[in-house]
């Protein structure tokens, strides 16, 4: 499970069009047809996530452990979101990103998260034998 070296400064991105389907009304998290707040954290830890699966060793992955995130603009559905992350510290296992999210009018969010790198087979293990 060797791994290439992680060092600050890797970077991401994903992009998400704004659809009825992941609305604050849709899913839960509100009553308007807006981006959801859940949406916006599932694409900001997809850019990090994707930003550092190529530099992983065979069987690994990662695991988000920590989301510290400000919503700060609305954008309405037919909109693209896009999630531009920063690798800004690595810790051992533990990876920690700035995330910054805009629409077409600009930023709308910004985020610490934190992920850990795991052994993808061994943390599934783990989880199951939570069913015994």
């Amino acid at each position: 499970m060797e791994q290439k070296q992680l060092v600050p400064g890797v970077l991401g991105s994903a992009r998400c069009l704004v659809t009825a389907e992941n609305t604050a009304a849709a899913m839960g998290s509100g009553d308007l047809p807006v981006f959801a707040t859940p949406a916006l954290a599932a694409c900001m830890e997809r850019a990090a996530a994707e930003s550092v699966r190529p530099l992983l060793g065979e069987g690994q992955t990662t695991v988000g452990v920590q989301l510290s995130l400000e919503h700060t603009a609305a954008t309405p559905v037919g909109m693209q979101v896009r999630c531009e992350s920063t690798l800004t510290l690595v810790e051992g296992r533990r990876l920690v990103f700035s995330i910054t999210a805009y629409d077409d009018a600009g930023e709308i969010g910004h985020a610490e998260h934190a992920r850990v790198i795991v052994g993808a087979a061994r943390f599934l293990e783990r989880t199951e034998a939570k069913r015994a």
